[in-house]
């Protein structure tokens, strides 16, 4: 099992570290993916969504849950779900992973979400 204490977040990395290690786990893995997808527009028009992790051939999604920005703020934990919905909408499976999860096993957390099982505090 390879943790967060194992792997080196490059100084350049545009995103969080959790983020990182996901990504780390897609790389050795050998999944296709695309690092912050804007769908539906992203951010700049209403009604958009960037995905952390969009798997194009896996109809798969991953976003990576921080503690503080997901689950402290009630309203983003709203969004989150209205997020999902919209990801869903378009017929592609969305799955959180906690930061938490992801420093402590980011490879065996991706595989789950590949499976399309999400255990992070959101699915709850």
């Amino acid at each position: 099992m390879t943790t967060a204490d194992q792997i080196t977040v490059p100084a350049n990395w545009p995103g969080s570290d959790p983020e990182y290690y996901v990504y780390w786990a897609l790389e050795k893995l050998k999944i296709n993916f695309e690092y912050q997808s804007n769908m539906g527009g992203g951010r700049l028009q209403r009604g958009g969504v960037v995905i952390d992790f969009l798997l194009f051939d896996l109809g798969i999604a991953i976003n990576v849950q921080s503690t503080y920005w997901h689950y402290a703020r009630p309203t983003q934990r709203v969004n989150d779900q209205i997020n999902r919905i919209m990801v869903e909408s378009q017929g592609i499976k969305l799955i959180y992973i906690d930061e938490e999860d992801a420093k402590r096993n980011p490879i065996w957390y991706v595989r789950e979400a590949i499976r399309g099982i999400d255990h992070s505090k959101t699915s709850r």
